[in-house]
């Protein structure tokens, strides 16, 4: 029991400071570009977001509804962004999946914070859930927790 309690309490502390990818890519079943931005809001402010791409030096508004600001003339009506619950956006993008440079930075901006990741164009994961999981920096979380219930049970 004391044994439990003391790799309980350790698996705690090593959590504390964990955090989850702020942005994902991936490729859905139709070939369309999905993007997830799960930045957190900031309390009493208006969300605002941007979502766009870069490779090279030249960077490429994809959508966003900040007021001012349009995407490039080539995405328009090509892409959508929808809410996410709790928090974040997700933006999907037809027709480019095919077109993508070999190595882009996608880059979301919610609300002034950014987030970013670099992905090779043959290393875009399907939009399933496994595959999801196991890009994302949280998968290591759930194979910890996973070891940790089959040893103690």
């Amino acid at each position: 029991m004391l044994k439990s309690l003391f790799v309980f309490g350790v698996l705690g502390v090593l959590l504390i400071p964990a955090t989850c990818d702020q942005i994902t890519v991936c490729v859905e079943d139709d070939r369309d570009l999905r993007v997830d931005c799960l930045i957190e809001p900031k309390p009493n402010k208006i969300n605002s977001y941007e979502f766009s791409w870069s490779s090279g030096t030249k960077e490429s508004l994809i959508n966003t509804n900040v007021s001012g600001s349009a995407a490039e003339v080539q995405f328009k009506d090509k892409s959508y962004v929808e809410e996410l619950e709790p928090h974040g956006y997700r933006m999907t993008l037809s027709g480019f999946t095919d077109n993508l440079p070999h190595n882009t930075t996608y880059m979301c901006k919610i609300s002034g914070v950014v987030a970013r990741v670099t992905v090779e164009a043959d290393q875009l994961a399907p939009c399933s859930a496994v595959s999801v999981l196991l890009k994302s920096s949280c998968s290591w979380i759930v194979c910890l927790l996973l070891f940790f219930y089959h040893t103690h049970s």
